[in-house]
């Protein structure tokens, strides 16, 4: 049998956890950078390589703190879930307990700060769980009880409001859910949607108006067992192709539905509304996925960005490509989430390291590259503002970079108004961190 690809490589699992201090640095830190660079991904414990999907395995935390131009501690540690601690021999992961749970409450997809916890999150229902500062696990979270059931990996904060809008799906339910998670961290507001099947909804956006809801078809397939440890999805293009506007106060039956071609989608760069009140959505269009299997192969050509344009008052999106080059993991200055902006940024695929950063110029339609040879791959890149109220593009962008060549890890600050230049600075890691998900930067402030 062919090696498994989710098992090889800057995909491969490292072998456990470690910390380590002063950190070395090529370049200069940015004094303004106090808090947290963390990301997330999977790192099998004990995986079967006749079966493993990228998508399935546990979760592990990777965090860089910077602190006044230092790079002073370097830490890894699993996000515990019932696989975890069996194979460790830890004490069971505190908190709730959700009888829906997938693979002993994996969680592997996103980390975030939201009313002064820091929370790893994964979508298909299972519970977020609460990590401390230094990234142990403290317990499964169901928001002080008024989570219905589990969350998404893609929540979106209102920079407006300070609250999160989430669209959640679970293999377990006939239905989707939107939530908003107030600013005390408890949601304050959920509304469950009927649906014609049960799309993969990894993503969601909302506009001064709208929650946007994908209905994609990439779709749960009842022959696949829940308990069978597959990804329980196919890609079925007869089931069509649609986005939602949800009222941000209305309910289901306000919902205006817009089709377009049969495609997915993972993530959306932004939306907003236009001066004649249509929805623009940038997104990273996949032509399909999973049209093969469930461990992700495929017919899809690389994914694209587009621009959707949404008139609430016609029954069609309108699409245009914005760039053909493959690329994904869209970012923004997300105090602009929701509403008009002009930058925008992009990481390549691992298999093609040498498209390197992308960032757009939305206003001009120009793009400029952050290349460091063909041996380094970027990760996911995240914006940083140098201040609260800077402009758009006054900060820097961060990202974790894989070289090939040393087989090692590093991450990169680049000015983002020189972003084809070389890195301000470079922050050499102790060993490689595998090609995972997504991540944010955490302020020193954020944490509770």
């Amino acid at each position: 049998m062919p090696e498994n690809p989710y098992l090889t490589g800057n995909y491969a699992p490292v072998d456990d956890e470690l910390t380590t201090f002063d950190l070395k640095v090529t370049g200069s830190i940015p004094p303004e950078l106090n808090g947290s660079l963390l990301r997330i991904g999977p790192n099998p414990i004990n995986p079967d390589p006749d079966d493993y999907f990228w998508f399935l395995g546990n979760g592990m935390v990777h965090g860089l703190c910077l602190q006044e131009g230092r790079a002073t501690w370097y830490r890894s540690r699993y996000v515990r879930d019932d696989q975890v601690v069996a194979a460790k021999q830890w004490p069971p992961v505190a908190g709730p307990d959700n009888p829906l749970q997938l693979l002993g409450g994996i969680v592997n997809t996103n980390i975030i700060a939201h009313a002064g916890r820091l929370w790893a999150l994964v979508e298909a229902g299972n519970l977020p769980v609460e990590l401390d500062s230094e990234l142990e696990t403290v317990a499964r979270t169901n928001m002080g009880g008024t989570l219905p059931g589990g969350f998404t990996a893609h929540p979106h904060l209102d920079p407006e409001t300070g609250e999160l809008h989430a669209v959640v799906y679970s293999l377990f339910w006939t239905h989707i859910q939107y939530l908003v998670v107030g600013t005390d961290g408890c949601v304050r507001k959920s509304i469950n949607i009927q649906l014609p099947g049960l799309p993969m909804i990894h993503d969601c956006m909302f506009t001064r108006h709208y929650v946007i809801l994908l209905d994609l078809p990439v779709v749960a397939d009842e022959s696949i067992p829940v308990s069978s440890g597959a990804l329980p999805f196919r890609w079925r293009p007869g089931y069509g192709a649609r986005v939602g506007l949800l009222p941000r106060e209305g309910t289901p039956e306000q919902i205006s539905w817009h089709e377009l071609e049969p495609c997915y989608v993972f993530h959306i760069m932004n939306g907003f509304e236009d001066d004649q009140g249509r929805v623009i959505l940038d997104v990273v269009r996949h032509s399909s996925f999973f049209d093969v299997s469930s461990q992700g192969e495929g017919n899809s050509r690389p994914p694209t960005l587009v621009r959707w344009t949404i008139d609430p008052q016609q029954t069609t999106v309108q699409e245009q490509c914005l760039d053909d080059r493959p690329q994904e993991f869209p970012r923004i200055d997300e105090h602009l989430t929701g509403k008009p902006y002009r930058y925008g940024y992009t990481s390549p695929l691992p298999t093609i390291p040498e498209i390197g950063l992308t960032k757009y110029d939305l206003k001009t339609g120009r793009s400029e590259t952050h290349l460091e040879g063909k041996y380094r791959t970027f990760l996911e890149p995240v914006f940083v503002p140098c201040a609260r109220h800077a402009t758009e593009d006054d900060g820097w962008v961060m990202a974790f970079v894989y070289d090939q060549e040393k087989n090692s890890s590093d991450v990169v600050i680049i000015q983002a108004r020189d972003f084809a230049s070389e890195p301000v600075a470079v922050i050499h890691l102790p060993r490689r961190v595998p090609f995972g998900f997504h991540g944010n930067w955490v302020p020193s402030s954020s944490f509770g």
